[in-house]
């Protein structure tokens, strides 16, 4: 029987592991892929005491503090969360908004009682509480051609592969400040970046955006939208949705998409646990889910603002709540 089982291989997830270690609790780790998204990072510089660091790197030390603790890590993909025994939260009564958030002060732990039982595929695991922190993956474009030319002209991670086009034409499409880091580590091989973007504006952080203004390699294409993805082995073209200098059709050696990521939600929601609109996981500012003993954190839930930083708080958040839930457990649990 464990206090806590923490399903997640990313820095939220071992954040949270850190924690529950200071705390004593009987801790497992079940990520099916250590790292998370944040290992396709070249460099962060807004993670406070670090002025720069790479994904990996940040990663790297937070996991080796995580292991100074007495925890289990086991990687293997979790199959499934069920209750055993006792009451899972009723809803009733807890307003939602719009978006389908839910307030603050109606989503409140009770004193449930009853175990969790974690599934992998050869075991059944135990646990008085489960905190979520299974992340996102990248969201495809989703356009003729995406498929075909993956890999092959087509990719979604500069780190992992731009260096495969030193000297080349390439296009990022997005407009996040994810979108703009990639064009600028991009711009580090290619003779010339596109960024395509949907709105008027890219919506990077000001130091970023400031970064990419002052790069002669880079250019911005606004109000566009990339309809389709063409070539033979490779790819050798975009077609856009309105004409770029004269042409609907732009000519690149390779294309990165940035378009978003979508939350890895279905576990929870297989569970019983509630979702926003957006596929992610409704938490409060103590990272309690709907759901009694269940906590959650990071990239799959609903917080405005994703970043390493804001994960890791709610890592630590959700761990303490564990805590203190259990703390509250009927003595003969």
């Amino acid at each position: 029987m464990y206090d806590l089982i923490i399903i997640g291989g990313g820095v939220a997830a071992f954040a949270a592991a850190i924690y529950a270690g200071r705390l004593q609790l009987k801790t497992l780790l079940v990520g099916e892929k250590v790292g998370g998204t944040i290992m396709l990072t070249d460099e962060i510089a807004n993670y406070p005491g670090f002025k720069k660091i790479t994904g990996l790197e940040l990663f790297r030390r937070i996991k080796e503090h995580a292991q100074d603790y007495d925890i289990e890590i086991m990687e293997k993909r979790a199959e499934s969360i069920e209750r055993q025994t006792g009451a899972v939260r009723n809803s009733t009564g807890v307003p939602g908004s719009a978006d389908g958030n839910i307030s603050n002060a109606t989503l409140r732990s009770t004193s449930g009682a009853g175990v969790f039982e974690v599934a992998t595929k050869d075991e059944r695991l135990k646990t008085k509480t489960v905190i979520i922190a299974t992340g996102t993956h990248l969201r495809k474009l989703g356009v003729p051609g995406e498929d075909e030319f993956a890999n092959r002209g087509v990719h979604y991670c500069a780190l992992c592969d731009g260096a495969l086009y030193k000297n080349k034409v390439i296009g990022v499409v997005g407009g996040s400040d994810s979108a703009a880091t990639e064009a600028l580590l991009l711009s580090e091989y290619a003779e010339k970046v596109f960024i395509i973007y949907r709105k008027e504006k890219i919506r990077a952080e000001p130091v970023t955006a400031q970064r990419v203004e002052r790069n002669k390699k880079i250019e911005i294409i606004n109000n566009t939208n990339v309809t389709e993805m063409k070539g033979d082995k490779f790819l050798h073209s975009v077609i856009l949705d309105k004409p770029y200098k004269g042409s609907n059709e732009l000519k690149l050696d390779a294309l990165f998409i940035q378009v978003g990521q979508i939350p890895l939600s279905d576990l929870a929601v297989a569970a019983g646990v509630k979702i926003n609109q957006k596929k992610e996981i409704i938490i409060n500012r103590d990272s309690e889910t709907n759901i009694a003993g269940i906590f959650a954190c990071g990239d799959v839930v609903d917080g405005k603002f994703k970043q390493a930083i804001t994960g890791v708080a709610q890592a630590v958040t959700a761990a303490h709540s564990a805590y203190e839930y259990i703390a509250n457990l009927p003595a003969t649990e």
